[in-house]
């Protein structure tokens, strides 16, 4: 698997903080070529020299945005993970629930995955945020690799059907979240957690 450099992050004055906010609001709410820096500073309540004096680009701003909002979904789901029960299938659908919840903390205003919107409008590898975008990515993979190799334990083909069992909930994850922000049917995070329990019945007694 390739990996990604991190990018480089800014320390965040008060009028860092305030323009970053509302770029977050705006980015989420309305993508990130949509929103320009004149709109994202008058939202902060800063001159534009300001918002440039603190980021230099609204590209640093796009950085700052999509690492912060991947922080936040780390220690949220870090924090849900530690409070599961301690069977390996219940610890692979607390990341189902932890992003269930995720959603139906942002209300209304739930558009879907940041990082997958994101990549809809950054696909350019050389973009300073891109690598954030695929970082996370490549997380989620490695945490359901891992949390799949404890559920098929043991065995000569193992580790190759943990591989295989985290790609697909990697997919049922993913999947359910670009479903949710297109709208096109009710409960795709439900819907993929029943999918990955029974794909996690069908793995542990293989």
């Amino acid at each position: 698997m390739s990996t990604v450099s991190e990018p480089r992050r800014i320390t965040k004055t008060p009028a860092a903080l305030r323009v970053l906010a509302a770029a977050e609001r705006l980015f989420y709410a309305r993508g990130i070529h949509a929103v320009g820096v004149d709109l994202i500073a008058a939202e902060a309540g800063v001159t534009k020299k300001t918002l440039y004096d603190r980021f230099g680009s609204k590209e640093q701003i796009v950085v700052e945005y999509l690492a912060g909002r991947d922080e936040r979904w780390r220690a949220f789901l870090d924090e849900l993970l530690d409070a599961a029960p301690a069977e390996p299938r219940a610890r692979v659908l607390a990341v189902f629930d932890a992003s269930l919840a995720w959603t139906r903390s942002q209300g209304s205003q739930a558009k879907g995955c940041g990082m997958v919107n994101a990549h809809a409008e950054i696909s350019d590898a050389s973009h300073p945020a891109y690598p954030i975008i695929i970082g996370q990515k490549q997380w989620m993979l490695a945490l359901f690799t891992r949390l799949a190799e404890d559920v098929v334990r043991g065995g000569a083909e193992a580790a190759e059907r943990a591989v295989s069992l985290g790609r697909s909930l990697m997919l049922l994850h993913e999947g359910a979240f670009v479903a949710h922000g297109l709208g096109i049917f009710p409960d795709p995070l439900g819907r993929a957690r029943a999918e990955a329990e029974r794909l996690l019945t069908e793995a542990a007694g293989a």
